[in-house]
C-alpha cells in the first residue's frame, strides 16, 4: 500500500515537473489583423509598444520603397512606417480603406542598413488591429502545408502556426525574416 502512495507522489510530482517545464517554453505573442481576413502573431520580445496615431501624423518620403509609408517623430526620434501587408506581398494598407488612423507596431530591430545605419533602432510596422495577447509554444509551431488556408504570400515570413483547440490556424510571423526583408531593399 504505502508503494501505491509513493507512486503516486512520484507521478504527480514528475506530471508537475512536465507542466511547469511545458509553461517554461511558452512565449507571449501579440495577436493582431494584418488586413481585414489575415489574423496573425508576432512574437512580443522584439516590441516596444502598439500605437494609434492619426493617418496625417506620418510625413511621406519619396524614393523609398512602395512600402515604406514614411516616418513618424515617436518620442523625439525618427520611426520608418512600414505597411507590413505590402510589404509581405498582400493588399497595401492604402487600398484598405479601413479607418483615419494607423495601429502601429513598434519593433525593436538590431541594424537598418537601408534606412539608417544606427544600431537598436525601432521601425514601426502599420498593422490593420491589435487584438491582444496569447500565450503559444514555440516547440509546437507546425509547419504550412499546401492543404492549409495560409496566403502563400505569407510562408516566407513565417516561424510556422498554431492549431488552436477550437481549429482556428494562426499564422506566427518571423520577425527577424521581417526585419532582412526591411534591409535589404
Amino acid at each position: 500500500m504505502a508503494s501505491d502512495s509513493l507512486l503516486t507522489s512520484d507521478s504527480v510530482a514528475e506530471s508537475s515537473t512536465t507542466v511547469l517545464s511545458s509553461a517554461n517554453t511558452r512565449e507571449q505573442f501579440l495577436r493582431f489583423q494584418l488586413d481585414t481576413e489575415t489574423t496573425v502573431l508576432l512574437p512580443i520580445s522584439q516590441i516596444a509598444e502598439v500605437l494609434t496615431i492619426p493617418i496625417d501624423q506620418i510625413t511621406p518620403i519619396p524614393q523609398l520603397p512602395a512600402w515604406v509609408m514614411g516616418a513618424y517623430n515617436w518620442r523625439g526620434e525618427v520611426l520608418w512606417m512600414v505597411d507590413l501587408a505590402h510589404l509581405i506581398g498582400l493588399t497595401p494598407w492604402h487600398q484598405q480603406g479601413i479607418s483615419a488612423t494607423y495601429s502601429i507596431i513598434v519593433l525593436r530591430v538590431r541594424s537598418m542598413s537601408t534606412l539608417t545605419n544606427a544600431e537598436n533602432q525601432m521601425i514601426g510596422l502599420v498593422i490593420n488591429r491589435a487584438e491582444m495577447m496569447e500565450w503559444c509554444d514555440p516547440d509546437l509551431l507546425q509547419s504550412p502545408s499546401s492543404d492549409d488556408v495560409i496566403a502563400p504570400e505569407l510562408i516566407p515570413f513565417l516561424r510556422g502556426y498554431q492549431l488552436k483547440s477550437n481549429g482556428e490556424q494562426l499564422a506566427v510571423l518571423d520577425d527577424e525574416v521581417i526585419v532582412t526583408a526591411i534591409s535589404q531593399s
